[in-house]
């Protein structure tokens, strides 16, 4: 966090940090704001193809799901594999209030058994890959689009690294929110009840809790943007004032008006690119499936 607000020229802070129980919370809300098309077509996609998925993932003993939330998505496809025989699922997050909800709303699924993991992603992969029976495959679930999360080159290596833990024949299904008009895109990002405002905010409010901070959130206001030529769309949290922030009595921000902390960025994709983007990190794309209303894409991605 020192780094980050320290830093010459653009101030910027992870966007992992957003997702304390607060921030996971508001997250949730937001999938549920009708500018939000993201979460609905994750979940058409889901329900149109989960059937199916036994098809092309065969003999899985483990299914993890990189940043699960409360877990309704894993269970639109859950019943479906357990129903071939005994099942792990581990979900993965840092928010031990989703883990605890996860792991109550998904425990009635026949032949299901849920081991909840709070750590980071590659960590907590590494974990669960140890729980899989011999000469069986796993299944990795990374859905929501949280790949756009990440740098380019940076979502590259993290499947790569997610690759590391995995055998051939092992399978991802990776969603990606893909490129479209550009006041869809935004409003997604800012919505007119302020409860992306809110969920920006509340990373001010966490370091103020946390790490004794002095932030006034009243100084501040949410900004997002877009930049076409990156294909993302940035979060930012805007000073509008001139300010001297102190935290845990250790060090000073200094914050000209009009200055902003960037805090996440969200890469928009085109389906060519994540095909040559998974092939590059040891992947084949075996299938693209694609929703129309809300251009989003589910990959399902075969480890070599």
């Amino acid at each position: 966090m020192r780094a980050g607000l320290t830093k010459k020229g653009q101030k910027e802070l992870y966007s992992k940090y957003l997702y304390d129980d607060l921030g996971t919370a508001l997250f949730e809300a937001i999938t549920l704001l009708p500018e939000y098309g993201l979460t609905r077509a994750d979940l058409r996609l889901l329900s149109e193809h989960a059937a199916d998925l036994p098809d092309h993932v065969r003999n899985v003993s483990v299914v993890v799901e990189l940043g699960s939330g409360s877990g309704e998505k894993a269970l639109r496809i859950l019943p479906h594999l357990a129903r071939l025989g005994p099942l792990t699922y581990c979900p993965i997050d840092l928010s031990g209030a989703a883990l605890i909800r996860c792991q109550r709303d998904l425990a009635d699924i026949p032949q299901l058994t849920v081991v909840p993991i709070q750590d980071s992603y590659i960590d907590g992969l590494t974990s669960a890959s140890r729980l899989r029976k011999p000469d069986t495959n796993m299944l990795v679930l990374f859905l929501g689009s949280s790949i756009g999360n990440f740098e380019p080159p940076v979502a590259e290596g993290f499947l790569g690294m997610v690759r590391q833990n995995l055998k051939p024949g092992d399978v991802v299904l990776l969603s990606t929110d893909l490129v479209k008009d550009l006041g869809r895109m935004l409003a997604a990002y800012d919505d007119i009840l302020g409860v992306t405002a809110a969920f920006n905010l509340n990373l001010l409010q966490r370091i103020n809790r946390e790490l004794r901070a002095n932030f006034d959130l009243k100084e501040f206001r949410h900004k997002a943007r877009y930049d076409d030529s990156e294909q993302r769309i940035e979060m930012h949290l805007q000073s509008t004032a001139a300010q001297i922030v102190t935290v845990n009595g250790d060090f000073d921000i200094e914050l000209r008006k009009g200055e902003t902390i960037w805090t996440e960025s969200s890469y928009k994709f085109r389906t060519t690119q994540v095909r040559l983007m998974a092939e590059r990190a040891g992947f084949n794309c075996a299938i693209q499936w694609v929703d129309t209303e809300w251009p989003f894409a589910q990959n399902l991605l075969c480890a070599r």
